[in-house]
């Protein structure tokens, strides 16, 4: 059986600047590592002050929903950390 020809694609449609482009990544803000890393902290520190207090602190009415603030700040840091480049 015959080979058949391969065909060759026209890249007569694109400029030359957009057939040949690479695109750089942009940058995350200046802002971003910072209040990542605080937002990890934050939540960290309201965990162990929840547990060293007996479950009585930082906000005593709320009980075990303390937790969840505490996570809470935790999910920020892991969010901001999937837009950092």
């Amino acid at each position: 059986m015959p080979k058949s020809k391969v065909r060759k694609k026209d890249k007569s449609h694109l400029p030359a600047e957009a057939a040949n482009a690479f695109v750089l990544p942009k940058e995350s803000p200046k802002w971003l590592a910072p209040v990542m890393v605080g937002a990890f902290l934050a939540g960290l520190i309201w965990i162990v002050i929840f547990y060293i207090s007996s479950t009585s602190y930082p906000i005593p009415h709320i009980g075990a929903w303390n937790m969840v603030v505490g996570f809470g700040f935790i999910g920020v840091g892991f969010t901001l950390a999937t837009r950092w480049r």
